[in-house]
């Protein structure tokens, strides 16, 4: 049954029955390929949320007046990724029973997975739109195919060609790239052609799955792998909202902070602001 969490995300309590998105975390961090501390990514967001007001100018909206219910943290397995997977699975799956859309804060990038298997089941024709400064589509990191490294591939298993478009990839092995040439959509450094895609992808059902490390290093520096090149604050907020507001999201997560690595709080507030907006472009928020 689902229950508003204790703490939750910017008042985020709206009854059950009433509720049309729910949050969830998933603290998992570990296949972390560089820097750890994503894990205390959805609780730093919950907690800092207060710092937000729930009115957006941008979009003269506010969570005041949305129906989310913030179900709180998983409780995960850090010694299996299976595992920790399993149970993100299962929990979008009970959301996706009771008609919600799910919402997930990671977590590393690999917690997406455990979502994604859950709505693909739902979602014949899924698509994805990824926005990251990685590619994530290595086949193994180190000889594990169940990395944050890997996460995009293992969702190319699910869904197959032509099915995924990124934006923003500015990382990636040799490899990678020359693979999603024949298999992904992939605008390399920055967001054009989201609009084109958006458009093409209208009335299709959309997972969609934001890496914060998408932004620039001087705009979010509390991130596991940052990458210097990466863009501003402002455009990002203008492509969620143009993403959430305009086509089919049936589920979608955002992941990468890791609040110990930015004692300023500067990072974890950026993560709080792009939940917001998130929440609110919905065109049933």
């Amino acid at each position: 049954m689902l229950k508003a969490n204790v703490e939750t995300f910017l008042g985020c309590d709206c009854p059950a029955d009433e509720a049309r998105t729910v949050l969830f975390g998933a603290p998992f961090d570990s296949t972390t390929s560089f820097r750890p501390g994503t894990r205390f990514g959805p609780s730093a967001i919950r907690h800092e949320s207060f710092g937000v007001e729930t009115y957006s100018p941008y979009q003269d909206r506010d969570l005041e007046d949305a129906h989310v219910l913030d179900v709180g943290d998983l409780e995960l397995c850090f010694g299996s990724a299976e595992k920790a997977l399993g149970d993100i699975e299962a929990q979008t799956e009970e959301i996706l029973d009771a008609g919600k859309r799910p919402f997930l804060l990671g977590g590393e990038h690999l917690v997406t997975l455990g979502a994604m298997r859950a709505v693909a089941g739902r979602y014949p024709d899924l698509h994805i739109i990824h926005l990251d400064a990685h590619a994530d589509l290595r086949d193994d990191y180190l000889g594990a195919n169940l990395s944050h490294a890997c996460v995009i591939r293992r969702c190319w298993d699910i869904v197959g060609d032509g099915r995924i478009f990124q934006f923003g990839i500015r990382s990636g092995e040799r490899a990678e790239f020359a693979w999603g040439r024949d298999h992904v959509t992939t605008q390399k450094f920055n967001l054009e052609g989201l609009g084109k895609t958006v458009e093409a992808l209208a009335g299709k059902p959309v997972y969609f799955t934001l890496d914060l490390d998408v932004l620039d290093p001087s705009v979010f520096p509390g991130t596991g792998t940052p990458e210097a090149g990466g863009i501003s604050f402002e455009a990002l907020r203008t492509a969620i909202t143009l993403i959430c507001s305009k086509l089919n999201i049936v589920a979608c997560d955002v992941n990468e902070l890791a609040p110990t690595l930015d004692p300023s709080g500067v990072s974890t507030a950026v993560a709080c602001k792009v939940v917001r907006e998130m929440l609110l472009a919905f065109p049933d928020y």
